[in-house]
């Protein structure tokens, strides 16, 4: 086992809290098995992919720069106006 120092957001933090309560866990064990659950769904949905066929489709695509509407620039200004960090 390894401890990792993490940051969570309030909301999410209280409510891993109730959780843990209510299930009469303690609070890194909820974590953990939370954590284990989203990874083995995660494995799931990545073997269902087809890397070759997202090529293909990818490849598709024309070469060409995005409308200003579908910009990425455009998408981090919203996504930080609403509070969100993309990066």
């Amino acid at each position: 086992m390894k401890n990792i120092p993490t940051t969570l957001p309030d909301t999410l933090l209280r409510q891993a809290q109730a959780i843990a309560a209510r299930e009469q866990m303690l609070l890194d064990q909820f974590i953990s098995l939370a954590l284990a659950s989203q990874v083995s769904v995660w494995d799931a949905r990545a073997k269902q992919g087809d890397w070759q066929k997202a090529q293909e489709i990818l490849a598709q695509a024309p070469n060409t720069e995005p409308e200003e509407f579908d910009s990425f620039v455009v998408f981090r200004n919203r996504a930080t106006a609403f509070g969100t960090n993309i990066g």
